[in-house]
């Protein structure tokens, strides 16, 4: 681990970078992405998948063409989650390897090297996973207390770079003991909306102190995140998609609830028992038009999409049908495209304790990668394509290249579809028009560079942070 200080001059370029290298979503052939939140940090490096639309795409281009260069920096931890602020500093959360405990670290624009960390209350396995930046650049999470942080970031008076809790407000009033915060998101209001993994569904507004909850019906769990757009709050749980406003006081309504099927059990390569999907908002008007998730029927899956504004059926598409078909990702959403990347059979070493059997018992990892678009008169929806490409990671598009980016696992032994320690892994480009590899740039092998199915996030200057089960890959052009 590295702690090498940034100059001032490196962070005002990163900062630079940030503001000018986002393309005008005019000039992209996908698009508008989902509005700005401005109780949230810049678009498409505020949350773990872009925005608070969950669409898991970004305005900003990789690493361009050419040769690359990637690095390890090695965390002794899972790190799932790396945002990037206005002023282009990452701020990664991570679970640490020995004691699951989550952790913050500050890490240096210019090489990667952790600057600062901090270590948060321990509390369920996906309670370190899912966080996001305010507008001030400070990290918003649930910690295992079940306190609501604002983590910002600070020089201290020798110079060095400091992670404190600014603010702090208990959620243990509407989180009942024993339960834990899996997601939580701004609205246009400036509350920050949470779900637990028991069904519980709140606001906080820590300007206040007022923090206000509803429980779903009984049996259904969270287990993603959730999303949120001017229209409101998307929840996914284990039985059902739910669209949520506030009251007048914050308290939590359902606008529309759309069922779906969960199939008969877990499907191996999912950490829960129905959908995998962290609900997307997306949309060919203003970014939000539909919401979709991917559901859990079997032998086949399929992408669901829905009218925000009502929660009316648009499509029922089966996907991942060329590979395996289950996913425990986030689909990906610009204008009219959805991209469904398979989980099916992958070998998650930890699951959560609540994850119950899997139905069958294991599987191969086959992958697949599927892309639906909405018809333009919104009468229903078509399979574009559909791959066997094995995506390690939750595919990022960039409309500002007009790429899929992501991080292959392949075989040992090429023409299998077995998994091993030695599995091999490549970053790699796709071309979304036709679903084709573009590029691969080998990373290394073996459980040091497992990237776990977590997604990657594009900072400014095109580079890449990957996180994997023991750290983070630093992806650049040479």
């Amino acid at each position: 681990m590295r702690f090498a200080l940034t100059s001032r001059a490196a962070a005002l370029a990163a900062a630079a970078l940030l503001a000018l290298a986002a393309p005008a979503q005019a000039d992209t052939p996908y698009g508008p992405l989902p509005p700005h939140n401005p109780y949230a940090g810049p678009d498409g490096t505020a949350t773990m998948h872009g925005d608070t639309g969950s669409s898991d795409a970004t305005p900003l281009p990789g690493p361009g063409a050419g040769a690359l260069d990637s690095e390890r920096i090695a965390l002794q931890s899972a790190c799932p989650t790396v945002l990037v602020g206005s002023d282009g500093r990452p701020v990664a959360l991570c679970t640490t390897i020995f004691g699951l405990t989550p952790t913050v670290h500050l890490l240096d624009p210019a090489d990667g090297g952790s600057v600062a960390e901090l270590p948060l209350a321990k509390g369920s396995l996906l309670g370190g996973v899912y966080a996001y930046l305010d507008q001030d650049d400070r990290l918003v999470v649930v910690d295992g207390n079940r306190d609501l942080l604002r983590i910002g970031h600070h020089r201290t008076a020798a110079g060095a770079w400091a992670l404190t809790v600014d603010s702090r407000l208990p959620l243990a009033g509407a989180v009942p003991e024993g339960d834990a915060v899996t997601g939580l998101s701004p609205d246009w209001q400036g509350r920050v909306w949470f779900a637990t993994g028991g069904g519980v569904v709140g606001t906080a507004d820590d300007r206040t102190g007022a923090v206000r909850a509803l429980t779903l019906p009984t049996g259904e769990r969270i287990a993603n995140s959730i999303s949120t757009a001017p229209a409101g709050t998307a929840v996914a749980t284990t039985h059902a998609s739910y669209l949520l406003t506030a009251a007048a006081d914050g308290t939590p309504r359902i606008a529309w609830r759309q069922p779906y099927d969960r199939g008969p059990g877990r499907k191996p390569g999912q950490l829960s028992w129905g959908t995998g999907s962290t609900p997307t908002f997306f949309g060919p008007r203003t970014g939000t038009d539909y919401l979709t998730i991917v559901d859990n029927a079997a032998p086949t899956v399929n992408l669901l999409v829905y009218r925000t504004s009502d929660g009316s059926p648009v499509c029922a598409v089966p996907v991942l049908r060329a590979g395996g078909s289950g996913s425990e990702n986030s689909p990906v959403a610009a204008g009219n495209a959805v991209f469904v990347a398979s989980t099916y059979g992958y070998p998650y070493p930890k699951l959560p304790a609540d994850a119950g059997p899997a139905v069958p018992a294991s599987d191969r990892f086959r992958g697949g990668l599927s892309r639906v678009d909405v018809r333009p008169d919104g009468s229903g929806c078509d399979l574009v394509w559909d791959t066997t490409v094995r995506s390690a990671a939750v595919p990022r598009l960039s409309t500002g290249d007009g790429l899929i980016h992501t991080v292959l696992r392949r075989p040992v032994i090429p023409g299998t579809s077995a998994t091993s320690v030695l599995d091999p892994y490549y970053y790699a480009e796709i071309d979304p028009r036709t679903g084709d590899v573009t590029r691969t740039a080998y990373l290394g092998a073996g459980f040091l560079f497992d990237t776990l199915q977590m997604v990657g996030s594009i900072a400014p200057g095109g580079v890449v942070y990957q996180g994997t089960t023991t750290g983070i890959l630093r992806i650049t052009a040479q």
